[in-house]
């Protein structure tokens, strides 16, 4: 069983370093196992063997920037019975998914089955997200950083279509770099997804157009379980309605931020009755 994807390097003469190139495919490559082995043996693999179970190989480069071609391919039965369960259109999803949380980006909705999946693995979201930060991630953005080029990691659904699962460039590369800001801000927030395994989910500033990521600074089974419950009731609320109508909450925060001075998610420390 395979799956295929290619990654896409912006490039005007169909060339790219080759230092930057290998490494970016080198994190194209990690950030895809990491995110099928932990779905399918149900643990974040620490290192990725290459006598694996689940394996990407190399295929041929195509024109059109600089582009090549990699598939995701699993040789033990029970785990391709798995993937199989999970389903190639719900496993780009999750991709997606878990690359956004990783960036801090807001995803479009899912699937219930994909939420499903997501809601059965508990703590060990959080752990995957955490390791695609530090190690293929950072790989994935070799040429971004280096150069400064657009980088896309793409499901090949055919030989003529395909559906763009991430795209990276410098401007991502600095979220996996935040500076944390220890001065505590007041914020207006509404609660727009909330993970009750992690904490960690997405939050809208009164008056803002944008979500941004929230969590808190301690591990979520040490928040008191009434804090919990207000957090859980806003999101309840405000869900399916005009954000003319939500509710809000106080709350305290430090922060993440980006060279820029961008906040890209609050770490919620207190809230207000």
């Amino acid at each position: 069983m395979n799956i295929n994807f290619d990654v896409v390097i912006e490039s005007d003469d169909y060339s790219v370093s080759m230092t930057e190139g290998l490494e970016t495919l080198q994190g194209a490559s990690a950030l895809t196992r990491h995110i099928a082995e932990t779905l399918l043996t149900e643990r974040v693999p620490e290192r990725l063997a290459s006598k694996s179970n689940v394996r990407t190989k190399l295929k041929k480069s195509f024109r059109g920037s600089f582009g090549q071609m990699f598939t995701l391919e699993v040789y033990d039965e029970h785990l391709m019975k798995k993937f199989r369960k999970i389903g190639k259109s719900t496993f780009i999803e999750l991709m997606g998914y878990f690359i956004c949380e990783a960036l801090y980006r807001e995803h479009e909705q899912l699937s219930d089955k994909a939420n499903s999946i997501i809601d059965k693995m508990g703590e060990l979201e959080e752990e995957l997200v955490e390791k695609l930060r530090k190690s293929s991630l950072e790989n994935f953005h070799s040429v971004s950083a280096h150069m400064g080029k657009e980088v896309k990691l793409r499901f090949r659904k055919n030989a003529n279509e395909n559906d763009t699962i991430t795209k990276v460039d410098s401007a991502s590369y600095q979220t996996l770099k935040p500076k944390i800001d220890k001065k505590k801000v007041d914020i207006i927030a509404g609660i727009s997804r909330l993970n009750i395994h992690t904490g960690n989910g997405r939050l809208l500033i009164k008056g803002s157009a944008e979500t941004v990521a929230f969590g808190f600074p301690s591990s979520y089974k040490e928040v008191k379980h009434e804090a919990k419950k207000k957090f859980s009731k806003n999101l309840d609320f405000n869900n399916g309605i005009h954000v003319d109508e939500w509710n809000y909450l106080t709350l305290t925060a430090h922060t993440l931020k980006l060279n820029n001075g961008r906040t890209i998610k609050y770490l919620i420390e207190g809230i207000y009755d």
